[in-house]
């Protein structure tokens, strides 16, 4: 892994919660940071092989789109863990998922239209998986901590 330069620091304050929203956003950030274009894109591949960088996408908000969100906790026993992860992996709207300690270990989050359509997605893992103790816990109020790092 490399280590992070002035260029690099910049490019991440940047795009960790304010990502330009242009046709062209690395240009946008190139000339920002007094670079190209394809060394911001460089840059930016190599931040995301070396894992400082884990994705570049919109976090938007469910509700406001006429959708529901829940999280959930499966008692996953430790060696079927990866093959579970993978499963729900696999499913649109699971936006992450990670292991924690406990009987429930394998937490993860789901938005869909409906709770219907996340019931019966997880009716379908715990069918695939023979993993039956799913938890699911719906969203009732939205507390948003902004995570800003400064580098």
């Amino acid at each position: 892994m490399s280590r992070l330069d002035d260029a690099d620091k910049k490019i991440l304050n940047r795009i960790q919660s304010d990502f330009p929203m242009e046709s062209r956003p690395y240009l946008a950030l190139a000339e920002e940071v007094g670079l190209s274009e394809k060394e911001v894109l460089e840059r930016v591949t190599r931040l995301k092989k070396d894992g400082i960088i884990r994705r570049i996408g919109a976090n938007l908000a469910p509700a406001r789109l006429g959708f529901v969100s829940t999280l959930c906790a499966a008692a996953v026993p430790e060696d079927r863990i990866d093959t579970f992860a993978r499963c729900v992996n696999r499913y649109d709207g699971v936006t992450h998922n990670y292991v924690r300690q406990g009987n429930f270990n394998v937490w993860f989050t789901f938005i869909a239209p409906s709770m219907e359509k996340i019931e019966s997605r997880l009716a379908a893992i715990a069918e695939e998986t023979g993993i039956e103790k799913i938890l699911n816990l719906p969203t009732t109020r939205v507390f948003k901590i902004r995570a800003q790092f400064d580098l």
